[in-house]
């Protein structure tokens, strides 16, 4: 009978929640966001005998994040997680890979008389994931989710294989939602991460709008190509797009007619349509996507 062995293995500090305010006399700045860190290395005896001796705490992790957002500051979600990264590694000799994922929630002053005020906007989630090892490798992925995005006209579906188990009927005219969660792989470090997360953002809204869409497919990979055709520090980009599917309600018992003006908006079940787009160069960086 085969000898059984530990596998791949990593624990952490899920979902620290954290907001940092920043007082500039009367004028307040606010960060709001969820930090999640994921450790591994020399990790066998804890598993195979409950030797703790190779463990930092979770609560220690936790405290960390505290302690770092006050010494340091919460700027770019991409340099707070590479901070914490490479804190975990470097300061811990049994650590090896540190794995920090942050969360960014926005908000907006109410007006300009009242600044400390806010008001949490109701868009995306700024998103990232940063790894970093004892090897010295890197990675940055930074993203963002429930982006919802909608075009009234300007999408098709037809063409596509008819069995005995299909009822959709094909359409040239159709209502094309989706609420988009996307992630970028940054080339090198050290990008200007703010800039880089509007422009990216602002390739994918652009893309998806100038897009005579035949399939969601057709406009996943359009977004992706604008964006690496648009910004050189991305080197790679994945998708994550239910369709978020509308369907023409039938008024005619009632007389009436329905010319793609009166929809009905299901939440499920719903297509989900995943995929990415990458430079042919690329590095070669599968555990940036764990």
């Amino acid at each position: 009978m085969p000898d059984v062995i530990l596998g791949p293995n990593r624990y952490g500090k899920a979902e620290t929640r954290l907001v940092r305010v920043v007082r500039e006399g009367e004028v307040h700045h606010l960060k709001d966001v969820t930090v999640s860190s994921s450790l591994s290395g020399d990790m066998e005896a804890v598993h195979l005998t409950g030797d703790n001796a190779t463990v930092l705490p979770t609560d220690s992790q936790k405290n960390t994040v505290y302690a770092f957002a006050k010494q340091y500051g919460v700027d770019q979600i991409e340099d707070f997680a590479l901070l914490l990264a490479r804190h975990f590694v470097e300061s811990q000799p049994p650590i090896h890979h540190a794995r920090v994922e942050i969360e960014e929630y926005a908000w907006e002053r109410i007006s300009g008389d009242r600044p400390h005020s806010f008001a949490r906007k109701g868009g995306e989630v700024r998103t990232c994931v940063v790894h970093h090892d004892r090897d010295g490798r890197t990675t940055v992925v930074s993203g963002l989710k429930d982006l919802v995005v909608l075009n009234s006209t300007g999408s098709e579906f037809h063409g596509y294989i008819q069995d005995e188990y299909t009822t959709l009927p094909p359409t040239t005219d159709r209502v094309l939602a989706t609420a988009v969660a996307a992630r970028w792989r940054h080339g090198a470090e050290g990008s200007a991460y703010g800039k880089s997360y509007e422009e990216v953002r602002r390739c994918l809204l652009e893309a998806f709008a100038d897009t005579h869409s035949l399939s969601l497919q057709q406009t996943l990979y359009a977004m992706g190509k604008r964006v690496l055709d648009t910004r050189g520090e991305v080197c790679e980009i994945r998708f994550a797009m239910p369709n978020k599917h509308h369907f023409l309600v039938d008024l005619s018992p009632f007389g009436l007619d329905n010319d793609n003006e009166v929809y009905f908006a299901a939440d499920r079940p719903y297509g989900l349509i995943e995929g990415g787009v990458l430079r042919e160069d690329a590095p070669d960086a599968a555990f940036a996507w764990e």
